[in-house]
């Protein structure tokens, strides 16, 4: 599948099969997702692949009850090290990390588009749970879970603002 294929074909998946997910599916993924973009080569980001029902338990609950993030086979959570991007004082950890993470999770869900996987991306959740969840150290936020398996019902595809209400060319 290339490129303009996966981005027009990502949906959002909250309803997955009970399949397993190979692991070299998941590694390669992360592999990709660190490929991403990163301030000053410093890749301040990292990631937690949870399959231990527990802690998907408690990350659900972290969640508010978004019960896809359980009943999926594998969550990735991506995180945010902002002693990685030090180097750039206040604005690269209130901002180059999160830039960072974003990057990878947008190359790591269209990587398992392509191979046929759903996921979702949830941010909606209580920051300290989720890291007292995973044993995060303070210098590691969370940012984002990504729930994936292969799906047992299609994405959702959202509607998107007409290009002409977005973009604007040399100034606002």
């Amino acid at each position: 599948m290339d490129v303009v294929d996966c981005i027009e074909n990502r949906t959002s998946v909250r309803v997955f099969k009970a399949d397993p997910v190979d692991v070299t599916i998941v590694s390669e993924g992360l592999r990709l997702a660190n490929q991403a973009p990163s301030a000053g080569n410093l890749q301040a980001r990292d990631f937690v692949v949870i399959r231990d029902v527990a802690t998907k338990r408690a990350l659900m609950e972290a969640a508010y009850r978004q019960d896809f993030i359980r009943s999926a086979p594998v969550d990735v959570v991506f995180c945010a090290n902002t002693e990685r991007i030090a180097h750039y004082g206040k604005r690269g950890k209130e901002l180059y990390c999160l830039q960072d993470v974003a990057a990878a999770i947008e190359n790591f869900m269209l990587y398992l588009t392509s191979k046929g996987l759903g996921s979702v991306w949830v941010g909606s959740f209580d920051e300290g749970a989720v890291a007292a969840a995973l044993g995060l150290p303070a210098n590691v936020r969370p940012v984002a879970i990504v729930p994936l398996g292969y799906p047992a019902e299609p994405g959702v595809r959202r509607k998107r603002l007409p290009l002409e209400s977005m973009v604007h060319n040399d100034r606002w």
